[in-house]
């Protein structure tokens, strides 16, 4: 049976063929045997298109007559082997693709014809209705490059598209295609998220270049309150007694408690991780109760699980149908775990050891992290017992001062979540529980220790602006390292004491 004239989509071949109908490729020569047949100023030309764009290039020419300044471009590149004969078609033999530059018209159809009948594609110069395939012009700034093809219609046209394109983009942008190789190989999750991350960071590329203020305005802003709050500060303990004996009796507690806030912060901004354990570590190693440390770092936790839950909010990245099962039983977990932790504060002599070997157990967690110990994954199977989790998370959180992320968001995703999706629903969710167990501990212990409170939430809220970038400047393993080993050493103090004090 004869082929239909027409397409599978009723579009006629004749219908089809109308515009430019090139397919763009960009072919590795490198791999590949080439033969020019020609070795005039016409082959001069191909030749150094091709060794302009692919430097090793296995190609063979075979010309009667050859250009003094080809022989020279050979003598610089190896992989050009010379052939001063009369083409004949054994000359096909052992060639995946041909270019014809003879001035010879005859001779260019017979080289069509008798690269065709071996299976080869060919471009002929000069002649656009024997090509098989055409050279574009091409733009190259490093590892970009860009080919232009007006169907040959129009050379001219190619080259003046050439000279705007070589003039409009930096030679810097290879730098930037090489930054982003880098960022590609260091992004986790499925395609879609890395593609939204690379995108995220491109933007700038198609954005006018913003002024220094536009740039900086976030840096201005804070140079500005920090500016005010010290300027008002100084007025006041300068011309108010009562202000000044005021920050002289203030316990010591809140300036320890405001550069930890900061610090963990940081290293929370950092790694993405480790809040809470290490405020958990710190706020036990100076003292504080267990109930009251956790109450200090969940006051302290509200303000930022709430920026970050509307961020992801925001971009869409909350799976709504996981929320409504995980919010109710986490909020029940954490309220009970705040109110039995709560309850226990007159025993928090025994409740502390208990305490330092869960943040010494985390503390090993981030060590197995930061040097990839993966443990045994479940199967690909999406887990299904959100509500137990979500309790267990909650409850855990408020009783130890902190895991909701590494129990709950780790278990979603080690059960075939999706990472995006369950971090935005574990971030959002983790504001309602840090505000209700928040209320529950202050509903049971009031206002002790606001001194570590308040110097928590100042201290990570100066952090917050700047935590971003130190997550570019430091090493994230060399971070989790150093803070597994001194959560792990704090912990393991604190045991070590409770110990030598029942001996």
């Amino acid at each position: 049976m004869q082929p239909s004239p027409k397409l599978n989509n009723n579009v006629s071949f004749s219908e089809e063929a109308k515009g430019n109908q090139l397919f763009p490729v960009f072919v590795k020569l490198n791999q590949l045997r080439t033969l020019l047949i020609g070795a005039g100023n016409v082959g001069l030309e191909k030749l150094s298109a091709i060794v302009n764009n692919s430097h090793q290039a296995d190609i063979t020419i075979v010309a009667e007559t050859i250009n003094p300044a080809i022989i020279d471009l050979v003598a610089a590149y190896p992989s050009i082997k010379l052939k001063q004969k009369t083409y004949d078609a054994s000359d096909l033999k052992d060639v995946d693709i041909v270019f014809a530059a003879t001035a010879n018209n005859v001779l260019n159809e017979q080289i069509r014809a008798e690269a065709h009948q071996k299976g080869l594609l060919i471009n002929v110069a000069d002649k656009p209705e024997l090509c098989d395939f055409y050279l574009g012009s091409i733009v190259q700034k490093g590892d970009l490059k860009i080919a232009i093809s007006t169907n040959g219609k129009s050379p001219t046209i190619a080259k003046r598209l050439k000279e705007i394109l070589n003039e409009g983009i930096p030679a810097e942008l290879d730098t930037t295609l090489q930054n982003m190789s880098a960022l590609r190989k260091t992004l986790s999750g499925d395609f879609a998220s890395k593609v939204k991350k690379l995108n995220q960071v491109t933007e700038g590329l198609i954005q006018p270049r913003k002024s220094f203020a536009e740039r900086n305005i976030k840096w201005l802003i804070w140079l500005s309150i920090v500016l005010f709050i010290y300027t008002a500060g100084l007025t006041l303990w300068n011309t108010e007694p009562e202000f000044q004996s005021f920050l002289i009796n203030i316990d010591p507690l809140f300036y320890w408690f405001l550069i930890a806030g900061f610090v963990f912060a940081m290293v929370d901004g950092a790694i993405g991780m480790s809040y809470g354990v290490t405020t958990a570590s710190f706020s036990l190693a100076m003292g504080l109760p267990p109930a009251s440390a956790s109450m200090a770092i969940h006051i302290s936790e509200v303000l930022s699980n709430g920026i970050a839950g509307w961020m992801h909010y925001k971009m869409g990245n909350v799976n709504w149908k996981l929320f409504k099962i995980l919010i109710i039983p986490a909020i029940v977990g954490a309220v009970l775990g705040a109110y039995i932790l709560s309850s226990l504060e007159h025993y928090s002599a025994y409740v502390k050891p208990v305490v330092a070997i869960y943040t010494l157990f985390l503390g090993g967690i981030i060590l197995m992290k930061a040097f990839n110990i993966k443990r045994k994954k479940p199967g690909s199977q999406k887990i299904k017992n959100i509500g137990p989790l979500g309790f267990v998370g909650g409850f855990i959180d408020a009783a130890f001062g902190g895991g909701w992320g590494s129990i709950v968001l780790s278990s979603l995703i080690a059960g075939g979540r999706h990472p995006l999706f369950s971090l935005g629903t574990v971030k959002i969710s983790r504001f309602f529980i840090a505000t209700l167990s928040s209320l529950t501990f202050f509903t049971m212990l009031g206002g002790r220790y606001w001194e570590a409170v308040v110097g928590l939430i100042i201290g990570s809220a100066l952090a917050s602006p700047i935590a971003a970038r130190v997550s570019n400047k430091i090493s994230a393993k060399t971070i989790m390292v150093a803070v597994g080993i001194i959560v792990m050493a704090v912990s393991l103090r604190s045991v070590v004491m409770f110990i030598l004090k029942l001996i």
